[in-house]
């Protein structure tokens, strides 16, 4: 008997403390239900899914250089924020693929009018991408992308500095390869050649470094990204954190109070269903690339997208198709990136920029013509990389 109650009063105990922890996590999940409700009524403007991509989600990834509160030891003026990194994450309808593209902040779009934070209404117009995000906050951003691309966004989830860095420090920090010393002050980096564990405030100036490493590409700094965030499944994976109480606890901790998602996110339950679902992905079939991009033919500092190609992409994932990716710097097969099928032409694509920089409503015009289906056949292929690449490996 005594031994049955002490039993009946580990159950009870247990019950109670995996519901206090449950009630914990799922409190400290925040829902961004102003960027909701913009988005429901606006629901006649937004893309709906093709048949052939029944099933599938699109996730986007919104790291904000939000410079309020903890924030504000990076600079910059209080209260802005712009879409400092944006990724479309595309999971498969039958789980067993994610495409992760990297929207270039500095890219030339027509963003759509907006509703700012005071109320009023912003016009539509030529400009860099991230400026969406700052001028409509979230909303502006996924209506932006999906304006661009055709695609629907079904959830979203925005990271700012702070919270980005707790997550990392959670799982114990991450390896990078770093190819040549790094001595940036601005950065806060100070790092020697060769594989390093990053942790908070050197895995943030790591990934948001730009002018001091490499070539100062924007493009080269979505690079880093994509090999961290790859990096960070490894992680992940290979520690068995997932599989492990004692180790998941402090990382389900630090994502849950670190982010802020849409309603049908912001709970516990979703986002468990979405790790499960990440988890039996396996890290060959998880895809980072860019979207194809150029320097502006106005404006060398600012990017454009390439076509036929960046249609082609789009179009993709809009219909649930496998995208290929080949290593960055390796060279491309005949016909690589245009496999997929027509597209507008070279000419077309010229005249398309050149009219949109000329009218903001033209460049909508443009873009969707742009990102027209193309034709059922091979995948395109696109300099990119796989989560299982460890960069180190490379050099």
């Amino acid at each position: 008997m005594v031994t049955a109650g002490v039993v009946a009063f580990l159950l009870v105990a247990t019950g109670v403390l995996l519901y206090v922890a449950y009630r914990k996590l799922d409190g400290n999940i925040r829902t961004d239900s102003a960027t909701d409700r913009l988005l429901a009524k606006l629901e006649a403007e937004r893309p709906s899914r093709t048949a052939g991509a029944r099933g599938a989600e699109n996730i986007l990834l919104i790291g904000s250089d939000d410079r309020s509160g903890a924030n504000g030891s990076y600079g910059g003026e209080p209260g802005t924020q712009r879409s400092d990194t944006t990724i479309l994450l595309h999971l498969a309808a039958d789980r067993k693929r994610a495409t992760a593209v990297s929207v270039p902040r500095d890219v030339m779009v027509t963003v759509p009018a907006c509703e700012k934070p005071d109320g009023t209404r912003s016009k539509p117009g030529l400009m860099q991408f991230n400026w969406a995000f700052e001028t409509g906050g979230p909303a502006c951003s996924i209506r932006t992308v999906e304006q661009l691309s055709g695609i629907r966004i079904d959830h979203y989830v925005i990271v700012d500095f702070s919270g980005f860095k707790t997550i990392v420090d959670a799982i114990g920090g991450v390896d990078v390869c770093v190819p040549q010393p790094i001595h940036d002050k601005d950065a806060r980096l100070d790092l020697s050649a060769g594989r390093q564990t990053l942790h908070g405030e050197q895995a943030l100036g790591y990934v948001r470094a730009r002018e001091s490493l490499g070539d100062g590409s924007d493009t080269q700094r979505m690079g880093r990204q994509q090999q961290f965030l790859a990096a960070l499944i490894r992680k992940v994976e290979s520690q068995g954190v997932l599989l492990n109480p004692a180790r998941l606890w402090p990382v389900l901790d630090a994502a849950t109070s670190s982010v802020r998602a849409d309603g049908g996110l912001s709970s516990l339950g979703a986002l468990y269903d979405l790790t499960q679902d990440l988890r039996g992905i396996p890290t060959p079939n998880v895809v980072f690339l860019t979207a194809p991009r150029r320097p502006y033919r106005y404006d060398s500092d600012r990017d454009e997208f390439v076509q036929p190609q960046t249609g082609q992409l789009f179009a993709a994932l809009r219909d649930d198709r496998p995208v290929s990716v080949r290593p960055p710097g390796s060279a491309a097969a005949p016909g690589a990136g245009v496999s997929a099928g027509a597209g507008p032409s070279a000419g077309s694509t010229e005249a398309a920029i050149a009219t949109a920089t000329a009218s903001a409503s033209a460049s909508a015009s443009a873009t969707a013509s742009a990102t027209a289906s193309p034709s059922a056949g091979a995948s395109p292929t696109f300099e990119g990389r796989t989560a299982d690449l460890d960069a180190c490996s490379q050099h």
